[in-house]
Parts: structure tokens; sequence; C-alpha cells
């Protein structure tokens, strides 16, 4: 074997370039090593590639935790973050239970604060339950002896949560933040250091609009002093006030959403407050994601192909407004079903003229309800309209309808729930 070995060794010292077996292995031996040593560099760099991305990789994955957790987000992401979270902008993140959210609010809402012993015992007359409580009528002591004052208490139950007192304080600060407006229902004070939560709001002596036009259909000039009568410059007075309560929204960048009869309250001198204010405080917080429905009848054609929300509906459903006074509280379009009035209002049909309109009236109505959000009138253009026309109207004749009025049958035309109609007042 060794000597093999030392033959072996012998013949390839001996070879030289003249030998063409030696040149054929020489060059066998440089085909096989080259490619096989590139192929391992090119792995080895690959592996160190790899490796350090991984590395790099790993490391901002351990940092991200706490960059989020110290690095303050701009002031516009910060509140959307908030709103998206909490579904209230007045309303701090922190704030999970009752009792903190109660003490905040002690703080951002101190100069409403009303103390309970201002509430005369034994006084709250239960109007309405609503959606987060009952609605009652009390008497508040004014500060003079003996003195007291009539006033609406809209209360959330002892038994809500966080999120419902987050909702209910939340619209207390929206109508704050309104501000006085004589047109607009006014926010008084509140009670809120402890449950149940108490939101004091105006009195209005006559209650809701529609239910004082429907006892005007009734056979009757006054009842208990109040006069249960309309003429046409009352309806223009009346609608007067409601237009510029939208301009005051719309100076404000709110809108209402729900104008109707219901929802507006009258006193005995037909002064008139907007209220049903609900859905303006749900759009203004949560945008596009409300919860509060609004029957179909009422609503514009863009509004119907679920397009935004604005100010142009609100002119569109002042239109149906002014046919619920001049008709005494008719339904709108009661020919046609609650779910067929959009593929009635595609073509481009709307109410005729009732008996009871005149064509100066009728001609403002049809100016609300034109097909396109933007041929409308502002609230400001309405308002001067209506002003122009009242100077010409009639303050003789009271307005008249023989038919009384079935809720349960309006309810069924008008496409509305029978609940909301059983009661006086529909504030908030």
């Amino acid at each position: 074997m060794a000597g093999d070995v030392k033959r072996l060794r012998r013949m390839l010292l001996e070879c030289n370039s003249s030998d063409k077996l030696c040149v054929v292995r020489e060059h066998q031996t440089e085909v096989i090593i080259i490619p096989v040593f590139l192929v391992g560099v090119f792995v080895i760099l690959l592996g160190v590639i790899l490796w350090l991305r991984y590395q790099s990789w790993r490391s901002k994955q351990q940092q991200l935790p706490r960059s989020q957790a110290v690095a303050p987000l701009p002031a516009k992401e910060k509140n959307q973050q908030e709103l998206g979270e909490s579904g209230n902008p007045y309303i701090q993140l922190s704030d999970t239970t009752v009792e903190s959210l109660l003490r905040s609010a002690a703080l951002t809402l101190k100069e409403l604060e009303i103390p309970r012993d201002r509430l005369t015992p034994g006084s709250l007359e239960l109007i309405h339950n609503g959606s987060f409580g009952g609605i009652y009528r009390a008497e508040m002591k004014t500060g003079n002896p003996g003195k007291t004052k009539t006033v609406i208490l809209k209360a959330l139950q002892d038994n809500a949560g966080p999120s419902e007192v987050k909702g209910f304080l939340g619209m207390i600060k929206f109508h704050q933040s309104l501000g006085h407006h004589d047109t607009v229902i006014e926010l008084t004070g509140c009670c809120i250091a402890q449950l149940p939560l108490y939101m004091i709001l105006e009195d209005v002596s006559q209650g809701d609009l529609l239910n004082f036009l429907w006892t005007c259909r009734k056979d009757v000039m006054t009842m208990d002093n109040i006069p249960y009568d309309l003429t046409e410059r009352q309806v223009y007075k009346i609608g007067q006030q409601v237009a510029a309560a939208l301009d005051f929204l719309q100076q404000k960048k709110l809108l209402h959403g729900d104008v109707a009869a219901r929802n507006v309250l009258i006193q005995s001198d037909f002064t008139a407050k907007l209220c049903g204010l609900g859905l303006a405080y749900e759009i203004h917080t949560y945008g596009t994601s409300v919860t509060k429905t609004v029957p179909l009848k009422w609503q514009a054609p863009e509004r119907l192909r679920m397009k935004p929300h604005s100010i142009k509906g609100d002119i569109w459903s002042f239109g149906i407004l002014l046919y619920e006074m001049i008709t005494l509280g008719a339904p709108p379009f009661p020919e046609v079903p609650p779910s067929d009035i959009l593929q009635h209002l595609q073509k481009r049909k709307i109410m005729k003229r009732p008996s009871t309109c005149q064509p100066a009236m009728y001609s403002i109505m049809k100016s609300c309800w034109r097909w396109g959000a933007t041929e409308r009138p502002s609230p400001a253009e309405l308002l001067h309209r209506l002003q122009i026309a009242a100077k010409s109207s009639n303050d003789q004749v009271v307005l008249q309808v023989p038919e009384l009025v079935v809720p349960e049958l309006y309810a069924d035309v008008a496409g509305v729930d029978l609940g909301s109609l059983a009661r006086n007042y529909t504030i908030l």
C-alpha cells in the first residue's frame, strides 16, 4: 500500500504541462473547486444578510410597545382615538366607572349644577318614559321665598352603567355648548352629583306642536283659558321661529336631523321652541354612526338613499312641517306607504297643495322639496321668504279641518311609533 502511494506521488511530481492527461486532470479540478467555493461564499453572505435582517426586525418589535406608550399622538389623531374608544369627546378615556365619570363631570359642569333640594318634593309628574329614563314635569324653587317655577326633568335611571352615563353627560355638555337662543329649547341646569341624574330644561306650556294642532281640530276656541285656533299668519310666525333655529344651528356648524311638528314646543302666545336635539347630538359626536331613527316620510331623498346628513335635509323636512301646520297635523304623503316613499319621490312626485294652503305658502313648500339639495334655500333665505309672505297672509280666518285624528291610524299612515305620540313633550 505504501509503495502504491509513493508511485502515485512520483507520477504527480513528474507530471508536466506537456502531459495531456495531467492537463485534463488540472481542468477537472478547477471546474469542481471554483463553483463549490463561489456557492459557499454566496450561502454564507445570504445567511449573514438574513440574520442581520432578523435582528433588525426583532429589535423594532421590542421597541414598538415602548414607543407607542410614550410617543404623543397629534391632536387630531388623539381626538379621533378618544372619540372612537369612548364615543364621547367630552368624557376622559380614563373615566371608566360611574363614580369617576361623576367626579369628572362635577368639575366640567360645575356652573350648571343645581342642588337637588331646590326641586320641590312630591312635585314630579311623569310625562313619558324615554330611552334613558323618565321625563318629568316638576316645580323648582327660584330663590325667592315661596316662589317656584315649572321645569322639565329628563332623568337617567338609577341602574345606568358607564356608557349610559357618558352619553347622558355628553348630551348635557352639548346643550351647554349651544348657548342661548330664543327659538331653541334651553338648558336650565343639571343634577349630577349622584344617580339618578337630571337634565333640567325650561317648561313650555302648550307642549308639542303636533298635539296642539290636533286639539285645534276640535270644536273649541279655548281650553283652560288657552286659545286653540290657528290662522295662516300664525303658521308663518311659527315657521319663522323654526327657520331661525335652523339658521342658528347652521351658524354653529350643526344640523337638526329630525325637523317635525312633534319636535317643536309651543307657548300660548305662539312662541315656538325647536327641541328633539338627540339626533343633532349624535351626528355631532359620532358622525355617521348614529342610532336614532327618523320616520321615513320626513326624510329628504338623499337621506333615504343613505347619503350624509346636511342642513339641506332639514330644509326638506321644514317643508313637511309647513304641510303639518297648514293641515292641522295631517300625516305627510297619506296615500303612500312608508316603505314606498323613496320610489315615490324618485318619480319626482311631491304632495299636492292642500285646500287650506294658499299659493304663496305652497311655493315655499315646493322650494323646500326640490330634488337637488343644493337647489333648496338656506335657513336664512327661507326665513326671509317667510317674513315677506307673512305680510300679506290672512290673520282673521281660522284654519279648520273637521276630521279628528285617531292616533293609531295616524301612526300607521305616517310611519311613526305610536308610543311616541302618547306624550305631551318630546324633549331631546
